[in-house]
């Protein structure tokens, strides 16, 4: 698992990489109300904002890792932002990416 400086995680199997944020956001973000996903078959650059969540004390957009495909959202984030909170690394992931620059992967920080 490698994260970005803006504290996204991202997990990679194959061309396909999953996304979500780090314990640390979540934690500075609050309690997640709210989540605005990207929709399937969006192309983001690396960088790209790609999703917004609102929290009781502030809203924050994340950003894109790697470059890709948009090919699945977490669905049940849409009824349970708070799974973000709960398991921020694990069933709280936002979208999962097709990789177009696989490069882009491998110049991220490990996750410690």
């Amino acid at each position: 698992m490698k994260i970005t400086d803006s504290h996204e995680w991202v997990k990679k199997e194959g061309s396909i990489a999953t996304i979500g944020i780090t314990e640390k956001a979540g934690t500075e973000l609050g309690s997640i109300v709210y989540i605005e996903l990207p929709k399937i078959g969006d192309i983001v650059k690396q960088g790209d904002e790609t999703a917004i969540l609102e929290s009781t004390k502030a809203a924050s957009d994340t950003y894109a890792p790697v470059s890709g495909k948009v090919i699945e959202i977490n669905a049940d984030l849409e009824k349970s932002p708070h799974l973000v909170n709960e398991d921020p690394q694990g069933t709280g992931w936002l979208y999962k990416l097709e990789i177009s620059v696989p490069s882009e992967y491998d110049l991220l920080k490990n996750l410690e």
